[in-house]
């Protein structure tokens, strides 16, 4: 069993930067890749950015590629997302979640077997 809970969600002004955090509990956190994953209103949940369970590989949709980083500490069980040069259209609950499973998937959801409760990210014009 994995809880991960988010933080450092808030209001950012176009062009602005946020990091988020994701703590996981347990002993097995390396044992996971880890993802981050949004939903705006009135949108479907989609992938943001996954990481490897050594660090090595990372994944990124298109629409964040050079514009986020993902990264994550195995030694404090925490994975973070660095955004920067944010823009209005990334305004939404943002999760982080963990899989079990190969990172091939990565960009599915339903790969992952634990979430977090997600953190809302509010860009504004």
């Amino acid at each position: 069993q994995v809880q991960l809970a988010e933080s450092g969600g808030g209001l950012v002004q176009a062009g602005g930067s946020l990091i988020l955090s994701c703590a996981a509990s347990g002993r097995t956190f390396s044992s996971y890749v880890m993802g981050w994953f949004r939903q705006a209103p009135g949108k479907e949940r989609e992938f943001v950015a996954a990481i490897s369970r050594s660090g090595g590989t990372t994944y990124y949709a298109d629409s964040v590629k050079g514009r986020f980083t993902i990264s994550r500490d195995n030694a404090k069980n925490t994975v973070y997302l660095q955004m920067n040069s944010l823009k209005p259209e990334d305004t939404a609950v943002y999760y982080c979640a963990a899989s079990s499973g190969g990172f091939r998937d990565s960009d599915i959801g339903l790969e992952y077997d634990y979430w977090g409760q997600g953190t809302q990210v509010t860009v504004s014009s």
